[in-house]
């Protein structure tokens, strides 16, 4: 898990945001558009339709707020893997 993130296909992550109410749009020469209806408004992601796992910085810009506003939890959740509990880091005195 490079940078907390696990490694996925973009094929299994279409799988993932299918099932999480997101519909199949169009096929670009990059990938597979995905939208989804917010409050906000409709958000589009494109996937890249690949078997291979994707590149850590591509699924962080997929998972971030502009795109699908998944972050890591969601992705866990959507796995089905529970989240990892992070430790609070403790504040050094000041001087």
């Amino acid at each position: 898990m490079a940078g907390g993130l696990p490694a996925i296909s973009g094929t299994k992550l279409m799988r993932l945001l299918e099932g999480d109410g997101w519909s199949k749009g169009r096929t670009t020469q990059h990938g597979v558009a995905y939208t989804k209806e917010f409050r906000t408004g409709p958000r589009v992601t494109i996937i890249p339709n690949r078997t291979a796992s994707l590149a850590p910085g591509t699924l962080a810009a997929i998972l971030g707020v502009k795109q699908t506003g998944l972050k890591r939890d969601g992705l866990l959740r959507l796995l089905g893997k529970p989240r990892r509990k992070t430790k609070k880091r403790q504040r050094r005195p000041r001087k």
